[in-house]
């Protein structure tokens, strides 16, 4: 539902007031995006791991139950990074990993499966 003409002079003046009392605070909000935070958190997640790798690694024959904390610093890393993907879509995930053109280039070579499927549904007696 779109916002009235009121609505959106009350919406500008706010931003308005906004942009006058905190400019630092617009521009890091406006520099800010979900892909961007997504990737700041899957990024310090992937260091979390590396750690709790490290400490699993070099505490395991001498103190388990220090092992024990590094291999659940590690599922927990991965918790993060899979939540984190999930919210950023996959759309973001393929356009961040650079597989959106071969995505495409692959429907391209394969099509639509059409082609496959009556092959396929054919008989031999041809």
């Amino acid at each position: 539902m779109p916002l009235s003409d009121e609505e959106q002079k009350i919406l500008r003046d706010i931003e308005a007031q906004l942009n006058a009392s905190d400019p630092a605070l617009v521009e890091q909000v406006s520099r800010t995006t979900l892909y961007r935070h997504s990737a700041h958190v899957i990024k310090w997640a992937v260091l979390a791991f590396v750690a709790g790798l490290g400490l699993m690694i070099l505490t395991f024959t001498t103190n388990v139950p220090l092992a024990f904390v590094g291999f659940c610093m590690m599922l927990g890393a991965l918790f993060v990074v899979e939540r984190s993907l999930r919210r950023m879509g996959r759309g973001a995930l393929l356009s961040i990993s650079g597989r959106a053109g071969a995505e495409r280039r692959e429907r391209n070579l394969f099509g639509d499966g059409s082609l496959w499927r009556e092959r396929f549904r054919r008989g031999d007696g041809g």
